[in-house]
């Protein structure tokens, strides 16, 4: 079953604040760069809040296909343009504010977080989310 516009929203926000906040969790404790640092969880919120906005484009993108179905390619090149924004609003523009100064949050560190962070909840949606929640793909992605 496509995804829906309220299922793509529900799966998103379920995925970043379960999977999202468990991967984000060593970054913020400074396990990985050996500074404490919540940034990154304001990462991940930009992401579910922006990614609700994307995800209206995807659907209206998804409906022209002619099998109305969303490829694992697809959201890979969407995972790579939001990093993008992100990224882009965080360190080079700078219209997304964060509690350090902009020059502080190595890209490095950013692209790590956010790969892993993708990966997981890309991994999750495949196959964990078809465990949990049998009826979920049958629903447009809605688990509620």
């Amino acid at each position: 079953m496509t995804p829906t516009l309220f299922g793509r929203w529900q799966t998103r926000l379920l995925l970043l604040a379960t999977v999202g906040v468990l991967v984000s969790i060593p970054f913020a404790l400074g396990l990985i760069d050996g500074q404490k640092n919540s940034v990154y969880f304001l990462i991940l919120g930009y992401v579910a809040i922006f990614g609700l906005g994307w995800d209206v484009i995807y659907n209206l993108i998804q409906k022209k296909r002619w099998d109305r179905d969303w490829p694992a390619a697809y959201q890979l090149f969407a995972g790579i343009w939001e990093m993008l924004f992100v990224l882009c609003g965080i360190k080079i523009l700078g219209f997304l504010p964060i509690p350090i100064p902009k020059e502080k949050l190595s890209i490095g560190l950013f692209l790590l977080h956010y790969s892993v962070v993708w990966l997981a909840v890309f991994l999750t949606s495949q196959s964990l989310m078809r465990i949990i929640f049998p009826r979920w793909r049958f629903r447009g992605g809605q688990w509620l």
